[in-house]
């Protein structure tokens, strides 16, 4: 029996034959997971259920994953992961501009998937605390918010809590630990994640883009985070340690 607090996935496929052995095999491994057979029927199961990822296939009849993803980027932070085909390179290329958080390519181990699941899920939890952080916080003022490493918290100027998930945490640290330093995709991943981008990797730039929506005063002017073209990324804003 699935434990009632276990993440519920969304797993959006034409295909039964590959719709309902992916729900039995993510079932069987912790997950609660709803089936959709096109993109109607998974606005209907995100409209109704407390959805914490969505799986996509791209190529689906009627409305199709780009569209659908696109959707959900503009009005959700609901995270995406893309299900190709080999074929499918512009397509996949464009999903992850537009916001998906990866991409499995068919056909596909089912275990890639899980590990896959579970990377953007730890990705997207809440920031919490570890037991060995306690009593060695540092603070860092980022124009008028402030990063608490004790507690992993942000506060906005009126002193109210941010919510941010784990790995927007770690990488406004990331930033505030380098103030005006350009750190590229690969470096963000390495300090943040302890890994190399993989081809088409655009899971920095999304949380990048996430992260700005809940610190910049106009998202699409950004002042505090700014894009370098063709070299990545700067914190903008003045950090200091109060």
């Amino acid at each position: 029996m699935i434990d009632a607090s276990a993440p519920t996935l969304l797993l959006v496929d034409d295909e039964p034959s590959i719709r309902e052995p992916l729900c039995d095999y993510l079932g069987e491994n912790g997950y609660r997971v709803i089936p959709a057979a096109d993109a109607a029927e998974a606005r209907a199961r995100i409209a109704e259920e407390k959805i914490d990822l969505v799986l996509l296939d791209i190529m689906m009849p009627g409305e199709d994953g780009l569209s659908l993803t696109r959707d959900l980027r503009a009005n959700s932070s609901l995270p995406v992961i893309l299900l190709t085909a080999k074929t499918e390179d512009t397509d996949r290329i464009i999903g992850l501009e537009i916001g998906a958080d990866d991409y499995v390519t068919k056909p596909f181990n089912p275990r890639e998937l899980l590990a896959r699941v579970k990377a953007v899920l730890r990705r997207m939890s809440p920031a919490t605390a570890a037991p060995e952080e306690a009593g060695e916080g540092v603070t860092y003022r980022i124009d008028a918010f402030t990063l608490e490493t004790e507690g992993r918290r942000l506060l906005d100027p009126q002193g109210e809590e941010v919510r941010l998930t784990g790995g927007e945490y770690e990488l406004l640290l990331a930033f505030a630990e380098r103030p005006g330093r350009v750190l590229n995709r690969d470096q963000l991943l390495d300090i943040t994640q302890g890994r190399e981008a993989h081809v088409f990797d655009r899971s920095i730039d999304n949380q990048v883009s996430r992260l700005r929506k809940k610190i910049e005063p106009d998202p699409k002017e950004p002042t505090v985070i700014k894009t370098v073209r063709g070299g990545g990324y700067v914190l903008a804003a003045k950090v200091t340690k109060p």
